[in-house]
């Protein structure tokens, strides 16, 4: 009689972590892709998320100490009910060697002739 062995699954969030240690360059895309999708149905939870695998791939210790906050408090801004603030935020996406940027929602606005007042009316809502 022949056994076959099944292999072992391991959790999701150790097999992001664990790409993120093999691929450092990889932490790029996905925080990109976690802040395009922010305003999805669970998408401030899945920034998080990605902040925390982030942070684990790197040490969570190492992450808290650049970022200037205890790491207990580390933990706790970046768990699924975490609440964040802006500070602690920017604080932790340069602790991870990230930097934020910002850049126009919708492409086709534009504010008219140079010194002309920005015809507010034609904007897209921002609801």
């Amino acid at each position: 009689m022949t056994t076959h062995s099944t292999a072992t699954s391991r959790p999701h969030d150790q097999t992001v972590i664990d790409m993120l240690r093999a691929d450092p360059e990889f932490m790029n895309d996905y925080l990109a892709v976690a802040l395009d999708e922010i305003e999805q149905p669970g998408g401030q939870t899945a920034l998080l998320a990605a902040l925390r695998h982030i942070a684990e791939a790197q040490g969570m210790a190492d992450v808290a100490k650049k970022a200037g906050i205890p790491r207990e408090s580390l933990y706790r801004a970046l768990s699924p009910k975490g609440n964040p603030t802006i500070k602690t935020l920017l604080a932790v996406i340069n602790g991870v060697g990230l930097r934020l940027s910002v850049s126009r929602r919708f492409a086709s606005y534009t504010c008219g002739a140079a010194g002309a007042e920005p015809d507010y009316a034609n904007a897209p809502s921002v609801d």
